[in-house]
């Protein structure tokens, strides 16, 4: 179900929580962005708690999993706009939370189900897509898996290579904390060993040109471990975006401090992104100020042009000499 929401006019940052806009070098613009992804567990009972803690920790833009909500509907949480996406059985369910300073640059909701959805909205001159997605469960059947790679890859295809993306999620897998023949998306600092299941969201990376932004960040043990229970830790969840804006990504960690939650943790990702003031190129021939020729000013720019012998007076006429 597609819920398409009106362009806005008003496509600047207004002052993002995080930081804001600042100046820079050579005329350029800086605005600071966190984004947030999280397996909650459920939203019942704990959305209130939810907007809290996202307001606390600073996080314009939130990717939250296993919602268990029913129906797609849209509703405001302590501030923000949180659109969400479930099953009528109220199982899974994914959602994606707009703080009160972006949430009306959002010009796009797109639903795919209870394991993905995404928003677009204008940041700062910028097309920014956010996917929040839900991975089956290793256990489960394996035509669930292909339909959710399936239905991630018609979505990121969707997404014009000129705009940004960036995917939070749940992906219920272990990329390992070596890069081992993924080094162009795996940035070599993680948590754990590989497992199988972990292997398509590499695959998925490299076909699209992405990079797992937790991996690509020295970390201590707790800034990477996503998941505790009591058989022992791990991390399976990851935000993604493209390689070409990797750059735009200044840091990715998990914040241990929170739990809403008593299985996974809050992971974000901080992201700078600059707009450059361009000067506009000059379309007017330059005027001869006339005025400013004084006797002597004539009379040096007469010997210099003899000098050069480009031109020769002939009378009233001026024409080019040879």
């Amino acid at each position: 179900m597609n819920e398409n929401l009106a362009v806005v006019d008003d496509v600047r940052v207004r002052s993002c929580p995080r930081v804001g806009s600042r100046g820079g070098k050579g005329g350029k613009k800086a605005s600071r962005l966190r984004i947030g992804s999280w397996n909650i567990g459920t939203l019942t009972g704990k959305y209130i708690e939810l907007g809290k803690i996202l307001q606390k920790r600073k996080i314009n833009i939130a990717c939250v999993q296993e919602t268990r909500w029913k129906g797609t509907r849209a509703r405001d949480v302590d501030g923000f706009k949180l659109w969400y996406s479930g099953s009528a059985g109220g199982k899974n369910g994914v959602g994606i939370l707009v703080d009160r300073d972006l949430r009306e640059l959002v010009v796009e909701v797109r639903r795919v189900d209870d394991r993905l959805m995404s928003i677009r909205l204008v940041v700062g001159g910028f097309t920014v897509n956010v996917i929040s997605a839900y991975a089956p469960q290793v256990r489960l059947d394996q035509e669930v898996k292909k339909k959710f790679w399936e239905d991630l890859d018609e979505m990121v295809r969707s997404i014009p290579h000129t705009e940004n993306l960036f995917i939070g999620g749940d992906f219920n897998g272990h990329i390992g904390d070596s890069a081992r023949g993924y080094d162009d998306v795996h940035g070599g600092y993680d948590f754990g060993v590989r497992n199988e299941g972990c292997n398509s969201l590499l695959d998925f990376a490299r076909a699209f040109d992405l990079v797992i932004a937790n991996s690509s960040f020295l970390k201590r043990e707790e800034h990477l471990v996503t998941f505790r229970n009591s058989m022992g830790k791990a991390q399976i969840d990851f935000l993604l975006c493209r390689k070409c804006d990797k750059g735009l990504c200044i840091d990715c960690k998990v914040i241990p401090s929170e739990h809403l939650t008593t299985l996974h943790r809050l992971l974000v990702m901080d992201l700078e992104i600059k707009r450059s003031r361009r000067k506009r190129a000059g379309c007017r021939k330059p005027k001869i100020k006339w005025v400013n020729l004084t006797k002597d000013k004539a009379q040096e720019l007469g010997k210099k042009l003899l000098a050069m012998r480009a031109w020769m007076s002939r009378g009233t006429h001026l024409v080019c000499g040879s």
